[in-house]
């Protein structure tokens, strides 16, 4: 229990953040990710070395770090620029 917290808001769970899907449906953000492991070291690629990555590649290092590989490769780049890159 956090500090200031009372003991019934410990145990109210939090709201799950979701993510709209294509078909209209509701998949839930930590069931999509949720072997997520946070990286004692981020890549070092560039935007142009995710968007010359092979596909092959773009799966293994989403797996290495616990992301979803689904999608197709114009998908899986997009999510792995996403993820990984810091907006200038």
């Amino acid at each position: 229990m956090s500090r200031g917290a009372t003991e019934s808001e410990a145990a109210m769970p939090m709201p799950a953040l979701g993510v709209a899907r294509a078909n209209g449906g509701h998949q839930h953000a930590a069931d999509r990710c949720k072997n997520f492991q946070m990286p004692l070291h981020y890549p070092r690629f560039t935007r142009a070395d995710y968007e010359a990555m092979p596909e092959w590649k773009l799966d293994s290092l989403l797996q290495e770090y616990g992301l979803p590989t689904a999608g197709d490769l114009h998908y899986k780049r997009s999510f792995a620029i996403g993820c990984f890159l810091w907006p200038n």
